[in-house]
Order: structure tokens, then C-alpha cells, then sequence
């Protein structure tokens, strides 16, 4: 079964110097149809003006990674961490017993363009830790590029659940495949660009769910970037009950 959920639906926060589009229900949006997706929890669309950002704050037993589509996002945390992500890195901080962190827009001229992304965890009370990786153009173009995943798997970060998150780049006749297991759940975000998945034209912010959908098929993109998110096959994670 395939759910299409436009860009236009989402919710969306305007605060002066930060703009945001909620894929799921998040902060003053509440929609009780959109309360994630498995155990995808939170997908986050910001843009964030120059100088600005948000300051030091705490979360525990949920699994948080960045993705920068523009600009440079600044990151410190109570672990110790300091540092500054582009476009091509990933950031994932797992909360586990609790972490106290910040993300900062640097720039005095730019915004920064980013995606905040909560996944729940299967491991609550674990020891806070932190991870970063830069994943170059050549390993998303045309293909689907294994980012997060349960074993780190292909230099993957390690995702502390039973999912898996995929980066593609497609433009032209690029295209690519996607073979699930049996009885999986997926979800497809588009951050920029369009796509064809699955015979379906997705834009820019358009999400897509897909219950026990084997195969996924990429084509026809323009200027597309995709995150695709291989999830166990649950309604809605426990984090909400």
C-alpha cells in the first residue's frame, strides 16, 4: 500500500529567524494522522537565518541525525562535541540517558537549510554518544548510499534500531532500485528537487509511505536529493503510546 503525503500538508512554524515545515506532528503542530511513521518520529524541514539557532537543550532515549542540504550548521553538546556540518555530511547523536546539545548557524550572511530527523531508539538508558561522517556526491549519484544502519554496515553511522536510512542523488537518466525484506514498512522524503518513485512524480518536501512494498524504483529525476527510510513493519512507535 502507498500513501502519498505532500509537501503543502505538513505543518509548518514561522518564527522570524527560523522557518520550519514538520512532516510529522512536532512542538504547536498536532495532527493525531501524522504521528510518524514506525519508527520514523520526527522529520523536520528547517531553514534557519545567519546568526541565529537553537540553544542548549536536552533530549534522552531518541535517535537524532542531521542532514545539511545548505549553508553550515554548528553543533555542541555535553559529550564534549564540537563541530560544524555541510552539505554531504550526516550527524547522529543517540540521547540514550540524556544529552544536553545546541545546533548554530555560523554564518553572519547565509542560512542554513537542514533536515532534523528523530528516529526512537531500541535501546532506552544506553550511554550517550556521537558520530559524523561525510558521504561524497560520487557515493549518492545515481545510486542509493546506505547512511544509517543497525550494524554500520558499508561504513554506515550505527543506528541504534532495526532501520536503515539511504541517500540517493538523481537527475536525467539516472536511476536505482531499492530491494526490501519481507514484511518491512518505508518512507520516502524528498529534500530538494523531484522524482519519479515508483511510477508516483514526488516534489520537493513530498513524503511517501509504503507498507509491504518489496521494491522501490528511482527514476527521472530533476536536481533531486532523497532520503529513504527502511523501517519495521509497526504502525506507530511505542515512544507515542
Amino acid at each position: 500500500m502507498v500513501e502519498i503525503r505532500n509537501a503543502n500538508e505538513r505543518g509548518r512554524a514561522e518564527h522570524g529567524w527560523l522557518s520550519s515545515r514538520h512532516s510529522f506532528s512536532f512542538a504547536g503542530y498536532y495532527d493525531p494522522e501524522q504521528m510518524g511513521f514506525s519508527d520514523l518520529l520526527v522529520i523536520n524541514d528547517d531553514r534557519v537565518m545567519p546568526g541565529r539557532g537553537f540553544g542548549k537543550h536536552p533530549h534522552r532515549d531518541v535517535e537524532i541525525f542531521s542532514y545539511v542540504l545548505e549553508g553550515a550548521l554548528e553543533h555542541q553538546d555535553s559529550l564534549g562535541t564540537g563541530s560544524v556540518i555541510r552539505p554531504g555530511d550526516v550527524q547522529l547523536m543517540s540521547a540514550g540517558t540524556g544529552v544536553l546539545h545546541s545546533e548554530f548557524n555560523p554564518s553572519p550572511s547565509e542560512r542554513v537549510h537542514f533536515l532534523q530527523i528523530w528516529i526512537a531508539t531500541a535501546r532506552n538508558g544506553a550511554e550517550p554518544r556521537y558520530q559524523q561522517r561525510t558521504f561524497e556526491p560520487a557515493e549518492k549519484r545515481g545510486k542509493l548510499r546506505l547512511i544509517l544502519s543497525p550494524d554500520g554496515a558499508q561504513e554506515s553511522l550505527e543506528l541504534r534500531q532495526d532501520a536503515r536510512v539511504y541517500a540517493g542523488l538523481f537527475d536525467g537518466d539516472e536511476a536505482a532500485q531499492l530491494t526490501l525484506d519481507e514484511h518491512r514498512f518505508a518512507y520516502v522524503h524528498v529534500a530538494r528537487g523531484s522524482v519519479t518513485v515508483n511510477g508516483q512524480v514526488l516534489g520537493e518536501g513530498d513524503g511517501m509511505r509504503l507498507r509491504d512494498e518489496r521494491n522501490l524504483s528511482f527514476s527521472n529525476g530533476r536536481d533531486a536529493e532523497v532520503l529513504v527510510f527502511d523501517l519495521r513493519n509497526i504502525e506507530m512507535s511505542e515512544f507515542w503510546q
